[in-house]
């Protein structure tokens, strides 16, 4: 993972793990302790085992997790989202009616990633 110091408040980050990608909100950075406040936005997951790409297949979960829980994160876990990779993606988020949000499913969903990325990278946590 890259490391960038540079993030900027409102600015989307990316966090990749397995086979689902989380874009949040910067909402500040702590440098001195190397972590980033940040507020989940969506939570997009590939259906089928196809590998993660900038350029989203067809085959996807979008989860809306706007009202879910910020996290304290370490920076090394973010990178900078692309334009391209997340316009479509906040249009579709926005468009979302009322029966596709559920909030509990989308609070288990982070949940869930957060568990797999604790799994995946235990050193950027110690």
């Amino acid at each position: 993972m890259d490391c960038a110091l540079n993030f900027k408040p409102g600015q989307i980050v990316s966090l990749e793990c397995g086979n689902a990608c989380l874009h949040s909100e910067v909402i500040q950075v702590v440098e001195a302790r190397q972590i980033c406040w940040v507020r989940p936005l969506m939570l997009v997951g590939l259906v089928s085992g196809k590998g993660l790409s900038h350029q989203w297949p067809e085959e996807y979960t979008l989860s809306d997790l706007r009202d879910g829980a910020d996290l304290l994160w370490p920076l090394s876990l973010f990178r900078a989202a692309l334009d391209t990779e997340v316009i479509s993606l906040l249009t579709e988020l926005q468009s979302l009616d009322s029966d596709q949000k559920d909030s509990t499913i989308a609070s288990r969903q982070l949940r869930d990633f957060v568990d797999r990325v604790w799994a995946a990278f235990p050193s950027a946590f110690n």
